[in-house]
């Protein structure tokens, strides 16, 4: 291979091209790439969490009970208040589609009930020739819906003259179903609204300890951390205790959820105090200062956005606790009060050892518990991880 070279002194050849020059063509990109490139920090953030599987199911759980608990009323085969005097403390009953090996649909057996003589107790037994089949979309007890209106329309309802108890009976003769959705209602609401106290208490002594430091932050640290080293059950009960027993159970509800928001910002105070001690010595916060700003532009328009989504994954991080806080007040006796009705006060009928081993459901209301804690805690850790979608 022979490679030919310009005579010397001989002028070299250029190859310009004559096309009109285009700036967008020194970087194409692909559609994808454009589309990543082009995208949001929310939405970068999205596509991040979504592939956190368990905080997306998790999410999609609570929406699926803040949903519900709107219409709990219609949900709920019987009335919060209803009571059966014949079937105290009966047993769950299984649902059956076959009767005598032909479909009858959805249906209960009905029951016997008999005392034993030797016990006191009662021992109720199906009776398999008695099928109550069960209606849907029904009319069955009145309630006051939101306790606006009167209404009777269910989504389930035992057969007429016949029990529908798929989780059990109390003492009362109440169904455990009924309750426990009647009680989601003020377990999940006292979270959000304590979150909500605690979350707008957290970033206004955070943020003005962290800003102006001095002796303003040096009074929030020592506060915080006494209030910290005190036990948070002494300390609820304490403060539940001093409410006075005349209160309405409204009042009661709007005192347990100012108590637990009081006493759960301090954690949340000091994570945006931290990080207002590293952002006030941006150059755009001195930037804002010299254009006349106040404080509270600067904290609230500048630095708290810089990482409200670290604030939300705390948050959701400690609602958690909040509804655990609310449960074990109830659970004690010194939290909410009847006629409202939470989880946390359907788990004091099975305070007993004898209770838990002859009527074990009574403890199916620990079951939602579990599980809504569960999924805010994993929840919190996908916000968590979104909030750096760059990593």
């Amino acid at each position: 291979m022979t490679i030919s070279l310009p005579e010397p002194g001989a002028p070299l050849a250029h190859y310009v091209s004559t096309a009109p020059f285009d700036p967008h063509s020194v970087d194409v990109m692909t559609e994808e790439q454009t589309r990543v490139y082009q995208a949001s920090q929310m939405r970068l953030m999205w596509w991040k969490f979504k592939k956190h599987r368990l905080a997306l199911y998790s999410l999609y759980f609570l929406g699926f009970l803040y949903a519900i608990i709107a219409i709990v009323e219609l949900l709920a085969p019987y009335n919060l208040h209803t009571r059966n005097v014949d079937f105290i403390h009966s047993p769950p009953q299984r649902v059956h589609f076959f009767h005598q090996g032909n479909f009858v649909g959805p249906f209960v057996y009905g029951r016997t009930m008999t005392l034993d003589m030797d016990t006191l107790r009662r021992i109720y037994t199906d009776d398999v020739n008695k099928v109550e089949p069960i209606r849907f979309f029904c009319s069955g007890d009145s309630y006051r819906f939101w306790g606006l209106f009167e209404a009777n329309k269910h989504l389930v309802c035992p057969a007429k003259d016949g029990e529908l108890f798929l989780l059990g009976s109390d003492r009362l003769g109440r169904d455990v179903l009924s309750r426990i959705l009647y009680g989601a209602r003020i377990s999940l609401t006292i979270g959000l609204l304590g979150i909500t106290m605690s979350f707008v208490l957290g970033i206004v002594i955070g943020g003005l300890a962290g800003y102006h430091g001095g002796v303003f932050d040096l009074i929030v640290q020592r506060v915080i951390e006494v209030l910290q080293s005190i036990p948070s059950i002494p300390l609820w009960m304490a403060l539940a205790a001093i409410m006075p027993v005349t209160w309405s159970p409204i009042l009661i509800y709007l005192g347990i959820t100012a108590i637990l928001g009081l006493l759960d910002w301090t954690g949340l105070a000091r994570a945006v105090r931290s990080k207002l001690l590293a952002l006030r010595e941006e150059d755009y916060v001195l930037a804002a200062q010299l254009m006349g700003a106040g404080s509270s532009r600067i904290i609230g328009r500048h630095l708290v956005p810089g990482f409200m989504s670290h604030l939300i994954a705390t948050a959701t991080m400690s609602i958690p606790g909040m509804i655990l806080g609310e449960t074990a007040l109830s659970f004690l006796g010194l939290g909410l009060r009847p006629p409202i009705t939470s989880w946390g006060i359907l788990l004091t009928e099975a305070r007993s050892v004898s209770v838990i081993a002859f009527y074990p459901w009574l403890l199916f209301p620990t079951i939602p518990v579990i599980l809504v804690i569960l999924a805010f805690n994993f929840l919190g850790d996908g916000l968590r991880d979104a909030a750096d979608p760059y990593k």
